[in-house]
């Protein structure tokens, strides 16, 4: 049985990336379906609405692909109850203790971003892994 893991809304963005390098590890991780959650196909829709502005459609159509190539776990009552307890224990940020706690409920073991201290470990079972560092 193959390990599950979580990509953060940055490896889901660097897919659709020019810069070739970090593009082609996106895409690799990408393609292996990873578990994503709802905050990150709605962080996702904003990059490309906003900071992108492409057209609706297109993020929409996007944002289809990125749900249909994906496990992709709603944000629960559960879920924000854990991130509000990581927060307080890791003295991290909001968002990225709910990325954490979907995580942690999904059952991943790695988590996949550039945005957070590579090789953090949390709850004693879920690795953070920035996929575009120097190896």
């Amino acid at each position: 049985m193959t390990a599950k893991f979580f990509a953060d809304t940055n490896v889901a963005i660097y897919a659709l990336e020019a810069d070739e390098p970090k593009r082609q590890q996106a895409l690799a991780l990408m393609h292996r379906s990873p578990v994503i959650s709802t905050q990150v196909v709605n962080e996702f829709l904003n990059v490309l609405l906003v900071k992108r502005q492409l057209d609706r459609p297109s993020a929409y159509e996007l944002a289809r692909a990125l749900m249909q190539g994906c496990d992709v776990i709603a944000v629960t009552a559960e879920i924000t109850e854990q991130a509000m307890a990581l927060g307080e224990r890791y003295q991290i940020g909001h968002w990225d203790s709910v990325i954490i706690a979907a995580a942690l409920v999904a059952g991943c073991d790695t988590l996949y971003s550039e945005d957070m201290q590579d090789g953090q470990v949390f709850e004693g079972r879920l690795t953070v892994k920035n996929p575009f560092a120097a190896p």
